[in-house]
């Protein structure tokens, strides 16, 4: 075959590529299209390869009261997506020199600033990897709104008011058993960073993560306050027919190192992108942040604050009364997969189209 037949068989590849995965993000769109129509559904879906937006969809309403539309400046809750924050600013902190991964936790706070039960061997480590063993304030499977039924979640107002959910909860077991998804531990990793910092934790993450990655349009907002493009979180009905419910009741006030962050669909993929190139950790700190520590499940371990899966891609997902999210990077494409819901009920599923997608389209490139 002649150069000249290969240059035109690799094109007509090339474009039939395109053209597929033309397509397949065609098919996506209406099937979110859909979903709005006829369920309600309301979110953002953003595939970014190199910083370069190749989907994005914006669907439903923000404000549902108001008629306020979904918009690319519209800012989620992240649940625990807030997590991946919270650890890379641990991590920042470790490359400083202000602490290390085996620093023992009671070494760092002090008496009334940790559980009463923590053990002396839980470490830094075992927090950021889910292995600390100590009890949570919340178990997955659980109904997290119920918290706060004899609860004042208005006076939940930074990680150490989180405290007296766990403090005197007996452990589950040693450090470095298994693994066991805590919210608890990050609620504890949150207050060692304000002992480091000496500040409030998100003046502490804004500064050593928003700042750096270029993140201008996160924070943390509490639900009483009035700020623009944040998206109100949403339940469904009571009844049907019903009017739907805003989360004001079923979250805590103000995010925290567990969860409660808000952003925008552009900046969780600049997040993720200075993540993936070095720009917040340097090569070395990030290759211990995604050093596989434990098994989840089939096809999924966790890192430092962050879950694992094949071919080099990581991420995080998370989950609140009307909020949904799923954010992941893969590395081989240069490329990020973002869904934001302010529901519940999409973004995981979004999420995992949206992965799937890359992994058969772009790889036909």
């Amino acid at each position: 075959m002649t150069d000249h037949i290969k240059n035109v068989e690799s094109h007509r590849r090339s474009q039939a590529g395109h053209s597929n995965t033309a397509r397949a993000l065609d098919t996506l769109d209406a099937r979110l299209r859909m979903w709005e129509q006829e369920r309600g559904y309301s979110g953002i879906a953003v595939i970014a390869r190199g910083g370069v937006r190749e989907f994005e969809g914006c669907y439903g309403l923000a404000n549902r009261s108001e008629g306020i539309p979904v918009s690319t400046e519209t800012r989620f809750g992240l649940a625990s997506v807030t997590k991946m924050f919270t650890a890379v600013a641990v991590a920042r902190f470790v490359r400083s020199g202000l602490v290390s991964f085996d620093t023992a936790v009671r070494d760092i706070l002090p008496a009334g600033r940790r559980p009463t039960t923590l053990r002396p061997d839980v470490t830094v480590h075992h927090l950021l990897s889910h292995t600390s063993g100590i009890a949570d304030y919340f178990e997955e499977g659980e109904d997290y709104a119920a918290l706060w039924t004899d609860r004042p979640n208005y006076r939940i107002l930074c990680p150490a008011d989180m405290l007296s959910l766990f403090a005197n909860l007996a452990p589950h077991g040693r450090p470095g058993q298994r693994f066991q998804y805590s919210n608890a531990g990050f609620v504890l990793l949150g207050l060692i960073v304000e002992e480091i910092a000496g500040v409030p934790y998100p003046d502490a993450v804004a500064e050593s993560v928003f700042e750096p990655a270029g993140l201008t349009s996160t924070g943390f907002f509490a639900l009483d306050e009035v700020h623009s493009h944040v998206a109100i979180g949403y339940l469904p009905p009571r009844e049907a027919g019903g009017p739907w419910r805003s989360n004001i009741y079923s979250i805590p006030s103000m995010g925290g190192p567990d969860g409660g962050a808000f952003a925008t669909a552009a900046d969780l993929d600049r997040f993720l992108r200075a993540y993936a190139d070095g720009t917040l950790l340097g090569d070395q700190l990030r290759a211990a942040m995604l050093t596989p520590r434990c098994v989840v499940r089939d096809g999924v371990e966790v890192g430092y604050g962050v879950f694992l899966h094949g071919g080099g891609r990581f991420g995080h997902t998370g989950e609140d009364p009307g909020c949904e999210v799923m954010v992941q990077h893969l590395p081989e494409f240069d490329t990020s997969v973002v869904a934001l819901c302010n529901m519940n009920g999409y973004a995981h599923e979004i999420g995992d189209l949206m992965v799937e997608l890359v992994l058969k389209g772009f790889s036909s490139r």
